[in-house]
């Protein structure tokens, strides 16, 4: 290989590198200070994940959920901290290797191993983030897998797993058409849940995301959402 191919390479390799680590999309500071000042949810920050507890009664469920594209882990604590101070789930965010889940190829174990108490886990995951949640679904440990405007690439149709997505009706990145058309990958027992008047990012809060639909309904009402459809598809403890 020539020295000319080779500086390619290396200016190839260092151009996605600063594209990969730039214009990261923060979570919003109210939206974490809301979640750190709630007394029922405790936050800990991890090298690989930031993972919420209960600080009541915690149901043995575990969730890890993986973010969307150079999205913060942050952005998803607000949607998801109902879950844990109202139904005790331990919830594992990862933070995916150069910010995007497609090249992050750990083992479940990395996120899993260091949470104790977990009797039953669940994977999921936003956008891009949901896509590699499918995957670790092949898993035998993992009881179920939860998506949030996202669909599966890899073939879940007859496996006994059980499946939540939910989807926005004004998602301009993962459309209402991308999310039927890819539903046969999933169990025929799936549950499917379109929320009216949602976008792509009102599944986190980190702001406008480019090529996004404009979302009609308000974040506190897509988080009640979310917390409703959960309660209803996690096991009680």
């Amino acid at each position: 290989m020539g020295f000319g191919v080779v500086g390619l390479l290396v200016v190839v390799v260092i151009g996605f590198l600063i594209w990969a680590n730039t214009g990261v999309m923060q979570a919003t500071d109210a939206s974490v200070a809301s979640v750190k000042a709630n007394p029922a949810v405790t936050v800990t920050e991890h090298d690989n994940a930031v993972v919420m507890s209960p600080t009541g009664r915690a149901s043995g469920v575990g969730l890890v959920f993986i973010p969307g594209a150079k999205v913060a882990p942050e952005a998803y604590l607000y949607k998801l901290s109902a879950a844990v101070s109202e139904e005790g789930m331990t919830v594992v965010i990862t933070k995916p290797i150069l910010n995007l889940a497609f090249f992050d190829q750990r083992p479940l174990s990395s996120f899993t191993d260091d949470t104790q108490g977990i009797t039953t886990w669940y994977v999921g995951g936003h956008s891009l983030g949901g896509v590699r949640a499918c995957q670790y679904a092949e898993q035998p440990e993992i009881h179920g897998l939860i998506l949030f405007g996202s669909y599966c690439a890899n073939d879940l149709a007859h496996t006994d797993i059980r499946v939540l997505s939910i989807s926005g009706s004004d998602d301009g990145l993962s459309t209402p058409q991308k999310v039927a058309d890819a539903a046969h990958l999933l169990p025929a027992d799936s549950t499917f849940t379109e929320i009216d008047g949602a976008n792509h990012a009102r599944f986190g809060n980190y702001g406008v995301q480019a090529g996004d639909g404009t979302a009609t309904i308000s974040d506190a009402r897509v988080r009640e959402i979310i917390a409703a459809q959960l309660a209803q598809f996690l096991p009680t403890g």
